[in-house]
């Protein structure tokens, strides 16, 4: 059975409170309160109500004053607030809207016009509340589109270097697991996570014959692939969003080294942000793992041996304790996520993990 909507009638006279609950409990569930302490309880008692009539004239504080301690908390300030009151003068009509009330009623009480302005009220309520679901929706499919075409393009990068893999996948897991480890925050682990398909995205300015070179590649070579997490960062650009934001970061700063000999910038130390310095460690296992077209893959025991070994020279050590933790969960994540044909264009790889 559907709730019916909850009215708290707040006014200090026995009699209004009465009267006004014979007006309304036949279509409404109505809870009472004969002074401000009574409306700010009752205001802030579960079910909470979808409309308050309140009183301007009450003992301790007054109804303007309860309504402004009413809209000043984020909890409730949703709540639709009617004035009931003798005053007539237009000042305090103006004075209770100013305070937040949707609208006025003047005693001596009609009971049609009472109804119709509750009913009126609530009416607007829902319509707002169903407004701002449709929002939170469009916002969520917005979301997730973008999260799309971040995959998308981390595949067309793939792609462009030789095949589609499950590597996008992989290291999104990797870099949620080191995150995880660190104890960072559940928010920003899910940014993280999010933001690490784009942080190679700068090889798309790399030129075809060096990105598929075979052999080993010279220094000309090696210095415009230097280039590319510079690249990426201009690619993603600079944007306040957290998400895009991560991104660059990650894309700018996964090959600087702990000891300041990584590039583009030579950061050293803390001076690295913390996301380059997860990412440095899950490409690096990604790359160690995987069949590239100038190595084959070793296993995942060599792979952590090699980065337990650059710990505090190419790796963060702190990263490189919380990567030893988890190893055996990039282990999972390898078994997983197979290059194999079955499933490689799946793009449907978990989100990060929640504390």
């Amino acid at each position: 059975m559907e709730r019916r909507p909850l009215i708290l009638v707040a006014d200090d006279s026995e009699d209004i409170r009465n009267l006004l609950g014979v007006m309304l409990k036949r279509n409404y569930d109505v809870r009472f309160a004969g002074n401000s302490d009574e409306t700010l309880a009752g205001a802030d008692t579960d079910p909470l109500p979808d409309l308050i009539l309140l009183d301007v004239e009450m003992p301790s504080l007054n109804g303007y004053e309860v309504c402004a301690r009413l809209k000043a908390n984020p909890s409730l300030s949703h709540i639709p607030v009617i004035f009931v009151t003798s005053r007539s003068d237009p000042k305090d009509q103006a004075r209770g809207l100013m305070a937040g009330a949707v609208d006025y009623i003047a005693k001596p009480l009609s009971a049609p016009i009472t109804l119709l302005r509750v009913r009126n009220q609530l009416a607007l309520a829902d319509q707002r509340r169903a407004l701002e679901d449709q929002i939170a929706a469009r916002t969520d499919e917005l979301h997730e589109t973008r999260l799309e075409l971040i995959r998308r393009l981390a595949r067309a990068m793939e792609f462009r270097e030789g095949g589609l893999t499950n590597g996008v996948a992989r290291v999104c897991e990797y870099v949620t697991l080191l995150a995880e480890a660190l104890g960072l925050p559940g928010k920003v682990i899910e940014v993280l996570s999010q933001a690490a398909p784009l942080h190679d995205i700068g090889k798309l300015g790399i030129p075809e014959n060096i990105l598929l070179k075979a052999d080993k590649l010279n220094d000309k070579e090696w210095e415009i692939v230097r280039r590319h997490p510079e690249v990426g960062a201009g690619i993603i650009g600079e944007h306040r969003d957290p998400l895009l934001e991560q991104a660059r970061v990650m894309a700018l700063t996964h090959h600087e080294r702990w000891d300041g000999a990584g590039y583009p910038k030579k950061l050293k130390g803390n001076a690295i942000p913390v996301a380059g310095r997860i990412m440095a460690v899950a490409d690096a296992f990604e790359a160690m793992t995987s069949t590239q077209r100038y190595h084959q893959p070793i296993s995942s025991m060599e792979a952590a041996k090699r980065v337990s070994a650059e710990s505090g020279k190419q790796f963060d050590p702190a990263v490189v304790a919380a990567f030893v933790k988890v190893l055996k969960e990039f282990d999972e994540v390898r078994a997983k996520y197979k290059d194999e044909l079955e499933g490689i264009h799946d793009l449907n790889f978990a989100p990060a993990r929640k504390k």
